[in-house]
């Protein structure tokens, strides 16, 4: 067997660089709260939405969203942030 393929391979990952969103669907939203609410990511993890507040809040568009709703997250995709607008919504980014 070649030398080469002997060695041990070594490298360098950014697997410990990443950063983890914990990942919440407009459609989960819309089941969950009422018209008008706030939704922060103390009142996901309340609802059950999230398991713990460690990671930032990421909303995406996945379902559909009829209710106004004021939404505070770190992040929003672009189809989520449309989403919330259209139904008179508010989206606000938070850290």
């Amino acid at each position: 067997m070649p030398t080469f393929r002997r060695m041990p391979k070594r490298g360098f990952s950014n697997a410990r660089f990443t950063t983890r969103y914990n990942i919440v669907n407009v459609g989960l939203l819309e089941s969950r709260f009422e018209p008008g609410a706030h939704v922060t990511p103390q009142a996901l993890l309340k609802a059950g939405l999230v398991r713990h507040l460690r990671y930032p809040v990421k909303v995406l568009g996945d379902g559909t969203l009829a209710t106004k709703l004021i939404v505070d997250a770190a992040k929003f995709s672009s189809s989520a942030m449309e989403k919330i607008q259209a139904a008179g919504g508010e989206t606000r980014i938070v850290q």
